[in-house]
């Protein structure tokens, strides 16, 4: 599926492909930290698929608890997570495995998740927050 998106002022757009089949929510602490929120919604883009449009992310190398490097990227300017990608022997890796943000992605409604990882780091309220009361607006 072709996509395009982009962080929340509009300094960096990009486009990808990503298999809906592939979007995944992740639990784990680093991303409750990255997001600012109790998980991340996430899909890969096909192998070299990934193209910036506008803008020069800003980028931050992340260690996780598996050992791990990965850089972080996001907008300089609104501060909006756009993508995630391996840190291998110190260089990203060639075509870097590009991990969307799905709440960046224009056709985010059509990118449903399909797994969930790092659930020993689920916070215990996602699971009840469909049942909460709910409004249409603000």
């Amino acid at each position: 599926m072709k996509i395009d998106g982009g962080c929340h002022c509009g300094f960096l757009t990009y486009e990808a492909e990503v298999d809906p089949a592939q979007v995944e929510i992740c639990h784990c602490t680093d991303c409750q930290k990255l997001s600012g929120s109790a998980f991340r919604v996430v899909v890969p883009a096909g192998p070299g698929s990934f193209r910036l449009l506008t803008g020069i992310p800003k980028t931050y190398v992340k260690t996780a608890e598996s050992g791990n490097r990965r850089i972080q990227a996001f907008c300089p300017h609104c501060g909006t997570s756009i993508y995630s990608t391996a840190l291998v022997e110190g260089k990203a890796a060639t075509p870097p495995a590009i991990g969307l943000r799905v709440g960046t992605i224009t056709q985010r409604a059509q990118l449903a998740p399909k797994a969930q990882f790092w659930n020993r780091s689920r916070l215990g309220w996602v699971i009840g927050i469909g049942d909460l009361p709910a409004t249409e607006t603000e």
